[in-house]
């Protein structure tokens, strides 16, 4: 007959068991995704108008801003300026030892890409305005920011966002443009 300690102790075993088993296959999960190659594909660069702007050819970019990643979850710098109709090269740098990715976006697409990214930590995603970076290596983004505003920028990679890999970019009006609003509406008097 087993006793009064032993039975006490089984539901901790199997807490135990659970736990475990959940943490090894949400490590698993989590790492399907950092064995995938997300490299840029080659040939032209899908072009669609973005509420923080659109892709460009790297010959287009007249200037450079280098981000550095880490595995404490932060980007170095964490704010990016730039002024509207400026196109950037974005030089990503992953100094640490996970992939991480550099997402642009409002902060409501990030966070719903973000939610998604904890539900789905497989899933495959490439668009203009993100770079996958494996540990180590370097990518980049040539962006045009042709409408004015405060957007953001992110780690979507599962946890990451949810831990503060995060920054803002704020794209200031071009001299005598009216401010583009987030819905692509300029602030103009009706």
């Amino acid at each position: 007959m087993a006793s009064i300690k032993t039975f006490a102790r089984a539901p901790l075993r199997a807490f135990a068991f659970a736990f475990t088993a959940l943490i090894v296959s949400t490590s698993t999960a989590a790492l399907a995704h950092t064995d995938k190659d997300h490299a840029k594909k080659a040939g032209p660069v899908q072009k669609e108008q973005k509420a923080w702007g659109i892709a460009a050819d790297a010959k287009a970019a007249k200037r450079t801003i280098e981000i550095t990643m880490t595995d404490n979850m932060r980007f170095t710098p964490d704010r990016i300026d730039v002024k509207q109709g400026e196109t950037v090269r974005i030089v990503i740098k992953n100094q640490g030892k996970m992939l991480h990715e550099f997402v642009l976006g409002t902060k409501k697409e990030l966070e719903e890409h973000a939610a998604l990214m904890l539900k789905f930590p497989t899933m495959e995603h490439s668009e203009p305005y993100m770079a996958h970076v494996a540990a180590g290596k370097t990518g980049d983004i040539v962006w045009t920011f042709n409408r004015a505003g405060e957007f953001d920028f992110a780690c979507l990679i599962a946890g990451h966002y949810q831990a503060g890999m995060v920054g803002k970019l704020r794209v200031a009006a071009a001299a005598g443009a009216g401010r583009t609003q987030r819905d692509g509406h300029s602030d103009h008097k009706h």
